[in-house]
């Protein structure tokens, strides 16, 4: 989901309400946010020097066990225990502590990885410390999955939106999620340049596709930030308007994504 205003592109570290709202169930999270596409994957386990991986805000472990099926040895670190606790079950080695403070006990990295995280971490903070803990050539992927929508599709979700949410600051779907990660994408590549740790930072992009269901989509809409602001009553009309779009479309409906990765080598 997009970044929302209540924390806005350039500081959703700050919104520590919604960062910690994600481990309310874990279960949940895991079925509904989506996969990185293998080619990222596999193009980051080439470029890094080995195969020893930190993933930072690893949730329910989602980037990390891909990681690990690529044939890499995988350490999470994640603020919330409860998110930890569902990855750990599922055979991953979990720290709980914010990214910044984390002791890493001198240990080093091959790679430092997050999957839809970073935003909730300090963009210099973060990436001094990923600094800290790389290897020499070592490399930091920072990905993301950014949904594309075709506009009749984005236009009945907004619609939706508003009529559910209407005294809400912003509908997220009146603006591409292009758009508006791409502002976080340039912040989060100043902030590697501003380290003075890392090469050039790129962007290697995948495009790819998810089918939903009509439950589906509306599963994944409840495991946003966003939705931990709104009230019950808000969260059941909006999933209730969602739905209907989707119902008109046949119940089911294919989004376009495009999978991000802002990385670096480090110097």
């Amino acid at each position: 989901m997009p970044i929302h205003p209540a924390s806005g592109p350039d500081a959703p570290h700050k919104a520590r309400g919604m960062a910690e709202s994600f481990g309310t169930d874990p279960a949940r999270y895991d079925r509904a946010r989506p996969r990185y596409p293998d080619a990222l994957v596999r193009r980051i386990v080439a470029a890094a020097p080995g195969r020893d991986v930190l993933d930072v805000g690893c949730g329910t472990g989602i980037a990390a066990r891909q990681f690990r099926a690529a044939g890499c040895t995988v350490l999470g670190v994640d603020a919330d225990a409860r998110m930890a606790g569902f990855a750990r079950d599922r055979g991953l080695p979990v720290e709980v502590a914010g990214f910044e403070t984390w002791d890493d006990a001198g240990r080093t990295f091959d790679a430092v990885v997050a999957g839809q995280t970073w935003h909730w971490i300090d963009p210099v903070a973060g990436a001094a410390k990923a600094a800290d803990v790389l290897r020499p050539g070592g490399r930091i992927a920072l990905m993301w999955n950014v949904y594309r929508p075709a506009d009749d599709l984005a236009d009945a979700f907004a619609a939706a939106h508003r009529a559910a949410l209407p005294d809400a600051p912003r509908t997220p779907w009146k603006r591409s999620a292009s758009d508006t990660y791409g502002a976080l994408f340039e912040k989060v590549t100043d902030s590697l340049r501003a380290v003075g740790s890392f090469g050039e930072p790129e962007r290697w992009e995948v495009a790819w596709e998810q089918p939903y269901t009509r439950d589906a989509w509306l599963e994944h809409l409840t495991t946003s930030g966003e939705a931990a602001l709104h009230t019950p009553r808000q969260t059941a009309d909006l999933l209730a308007r969602t739905g209907a779009v989707i119902d008109a479309l046949g119940g089911t409906f294919t989004m376009p994504y495009l999978a991000v990765a802002v990385t670096a080598a480090a110097s």
